[in-house]
């Protein structure tokens, strides 16, 4: 064939020649010359010339022409492997991985055998798209061939089989590589890492010693980092110590490596170690080591470090700062956090995505609903676009306060910007749009989403138990056993919570066995809470008494509470006084219990003993905390405080009120005086009950909002019998749809009827 073309090559023009044999680089003069090559070569007829049409794919490749390329190498009528390596080197250059293997199934398809120059692309392209499989049979082709042995495709072999993280497949071909130096040896230390493979480390290590490789900085900082990423805290800080005791000082790297998982592992000791080391060689002039620091302390509970880190060194750099904020609102600091982040705004510094978000996470995290929305607007204003972190760190606060407008904002914003594919951003927007009282909502985007982790899954069937919707979460969870996830004590907890919230003993008891007998999963105290609370308000409380008995578990304060607030329900003073004992005992600070158990006794008409709840609340300086309501309206949320009179609307209110009373009155409905619990007159009874807060802030919704609007109210307590009764009736005189979420479930009245049955 060679000689066949030899005169032909004769006539194309030494300057084409010329510029084929050129190196790449001067092909980027121009395209045209490439063209212009490519005619000439046409013309001459020496295009089936397998040196010459690897030179024109290789030039075309330079200006990303692969279809040009591609049409060259299919016009070949014998093309060989050099033409074929040639695009197949170009693709990989070019990150077009899934084409350059196609190239090769193409030539491998002719019969043709790929060479030690093609294999190593090859491998390359396999590591980069994880394709273990397609990469083994290529292993396979190089074993029959025998071209295994080579070092340059050994090399390459080995790093595919570690980014696929097929750890043994990889130990195999380093044991028979012949040039192991530190680089490949340092490569197999931070894959076993990442494995968590300790012993395996400790053995690496020691047969490089036999061998006489003596490992480095990059060895070292490789192990810390494998081991630190992949969640193996306790290794990460083993080696760490292990590195130090053999001579090498751990750089800026290595300490910025180990520290998160000291921060971890809560080891504040190990920490403050470091921290000194740091200080003797100075790697605190680092902005890495010092974000590292602060992290750590953050995550040991240790304010004071992070607060002095930060004055000491006043650097203001954006992940030393983001540090501060993150460390300072786990601690439950948000409110320093949110002065620190006030003061990075006033001096001007460059808040990245990271800033905003661990600021409205802190805010979420701590209960500061409203400052997240207003942090989550500032944001956008800034030009800061969100992420797939922000969304999920945000709703809650929609949900907590049930802003609906903004979270439906952040909805329309996930699906502008392509996040609804996101497991977390669906699962975060399913828990707001339930919280919010449209359960609707939630099963559309749950339908919507293209993956479905557990979390997704548990998401919507705690949204359905929150709302009593008890035949809807076990049919979902009937379709979850059906798919290859594994339920998990979250699955099972809204379960029996929606067994509770219906009364559903048998169904409850069946749960809670197939919790063990199917799934292995032990009772939690929150099981053994969901259980008693579905016993006592089905009207078995010595049941609920025995089952908190015969617990394996000491029984916390959910429990005792749930057995405390089941005695509310069933009037009974003997249990309510044995569970109340037991929760003074375990939170004697804690001002519900003694409110309950005082409420239990007023509405036995025990008045001496409420004096005397009240007197040892007194004497330990508790106060009940107050009834308050939360109420969005015109995109804004309004808070309101049970017995408030100094609302700006408080006439306008009253005079509501008062219109509503004489309607129930015409209705032939009346006050339940069961509820007011305080020991005067009838008259002054009904007025404290008509100051309750979810009463209050119903009222106020209808006063500013059109009518036929639907209204949705937060309650921080459970809603008395007679605030149930009151927006029920409310609901149908006033033809509103009313949302009202209280601490145990929603509440959906409409026509003067309550989606809970009167049962909650």
């Amino acid at each position: 064939m060679t000689k066949q073309v030899l005169p032909l090559i004769e006539k194309i023009p030494q300057t084409i020649l010329g510029f084929l044999e050129s190196s790449p680089s001067c092909w980027s003069s121009s395209l045209s010359k490439t063209t212009q090559a490519h005619a000439r070569i046409l013309k001459s007829g020496a295009q089936n010339d397998g040196y010459i049409s690897a030179k024109l794919i290789a030039s075309y490749s330079n200006y990303s022409c692969f279809d040009d390329a591609n049409l060259i190498l299919q016009s070949i009528p014998d093309p060989n492997v050099y033409t074929f390596s040639s695009l197949i080197y170009a693709l990989t250059k070019a990150k077009l991985y899934s084409q350059s293997l196609g190239v090769f199934s193409r030539m491998f398809s002719r019969g043709l055998i790929p060479d030690t120059h093609v294999l190593p692309n090859l491998f390359k392209v396999c590591a980069e798209l994880s394709a273990f499989r397609a990469g083994k049979q290529i292993h396979c082709v190089a074993c029959a061939l025998g071209l295994d042995g080579d070092g340059f495709v050994q090399g390459s072999l080995f790093h595919m089989y570690m980014r696929c993280g097929k750890m043994g497949d990889a130990r195999k071909v380093f044991d028979r590589m012949y040039n192991r130096d530190v680089v490949t040896c340092s490569a197999l230390l931070c894959g076993y890492a990442r494995k968590g493979c300790l012993e395996e480390v400790v053995r690496v290590l020691s047969e490089m010693e036999s061998s006489g490789i003596e490992p480095n900085i990059v060895s070292w900082n490789g192990i810390l980092s494998g081991f630190n990423r992949s969640g193996y805290h306790k290794e990460a800080m083993v080696m760490f110590q292990k590195m130090h005791h053999l001579g090498f000082l751990p750089d800026e790297i290595a300490v910025s490596s180990v520290l998160p998982s000291v921060g971890d592992s809560e080891r504040l000791d190990i920490g403050r170690q470091i921290h000194g080391y740091a200080i003797k060689q100075g790697l605190l002039k680092d902005k890495c080591v010092i974000s590292a620091m602060i992290d750590m302390y953050g995550k040991s509970g240790h304010v004071y470090g992070i607060i002095e880190l930060f004055e000491q060194f006043e650097l203001m750099e954006t992940g030393v700062c983001n540090a501060c904020i993150t460390g300072l609102s786990r601690n439950g600091l948000v409110d320093k956090a949110l002065e620190m982040f006030a003061l990075f705004k006033e001096q001007k510094m460059e808040l990245n995505v990271v800033s905003w978000t661990s600021i409205i996470a802190g805010c979420a995290q701590n209960g500061k609903d409203i400052e997240t929305l207003e942090l989550f607007r500032e944001m956008q204003v800034a030009g800061v676009k969100p992420n797939r972190v922000t969304i999920p760190s945000m709703l809650p606060a929609c949900g907590n306060i049930a802003a609906l407008v903004h979270g439906r904002s952040a909805h329309g914003f996930a699906v502008r910007v392509h996040l609804l594919d996101d497991v977390h951003v669906g699962s975060a927007l399913i828990d707001m749009y339930a919280k919010c009282g449209r359960i609707n909502m939630s099963q559309v985007v749950f339908d919507m989403m293209p993956t479905r982790n557990l979390v997704c899954w548990n998401s919507l069937m705690s949204g359905y138990s929150m709302h009593g919707k008890a035949k809807e979460v076990m049919s979902i969870f009937e379709s979850l056993v059906r798919t290859r996830l594994k339920p998990d004590f979250i699955s099972f907890t809204s379960l029996l919570s929606a067994c509770s919230q219906v009364g559903l003993t048998d169904e409850g008891w069946k749960y809670f066995g197939m919790m063990t007998e199917e799934y292995g999963i032990k009772p939690r105290l929150e099981h053994y809470s969901c259980m008693v609370s579905l016993l006592g308000r089905a009207g078995k409380l010595q049941e609920a008494y025995d089952l908190v008995k015969e617990m394996p578990l000491e029984p916390d304060s959910c429990v005792w509470g749930a057995l405390l607030n089941s005695c509310r329900l069933q009037n009974n003073v003997d249990l309510a006084e044995i569970a109340a004992e037991k929760l003074f005992g375990l939170e004697p600070e804690n001002p519900g219990s003694y409110v309950l158990l005082s409420n239990i006794y007023a509405a036995k008409g025990m008045w001496a003993e409420v004096d005397s709840i009240r007197n040892k609340m007194e004497s330990l300086g508790l106060k009940k905390n107050p009834g308050c309501s939360w109420i969005q309206v015109k995109n804004k949320v309004y808070t309101l405080l049970a017995g408030d009179k100094s609302h700006p609307q408080i006439d306008q209110i009253t005079e509501k009120m008062d219109e509503i009373s004489k309607e129930m009155r015409r209705a032939g409905h009346l006050p339940n005086l069961d509820f007011a619990l305080q020991d005067v007159e009838e008259q002054e009874q009904e007025q404290a009950l008509w100051g309750h807060s979810e009463k209050l802030a119903v009222v106020f919704g209808l006063l500013n909002t059109p009518d036929g609007t639907p209204l949705q109210v937060i309650k921080n307590l459970r809603i008395c019998g007679d605030c149930h009764s009151v927006i029920k009736f409310i609901s149908g005189y006033a033809g509103r749809e009313i949302f009202v979420r209280d601490t145990n479930r929603f509440h959906h009245f409409k026509d003067g009827v309550c989606s809970c049955g009167d049962f909650w």
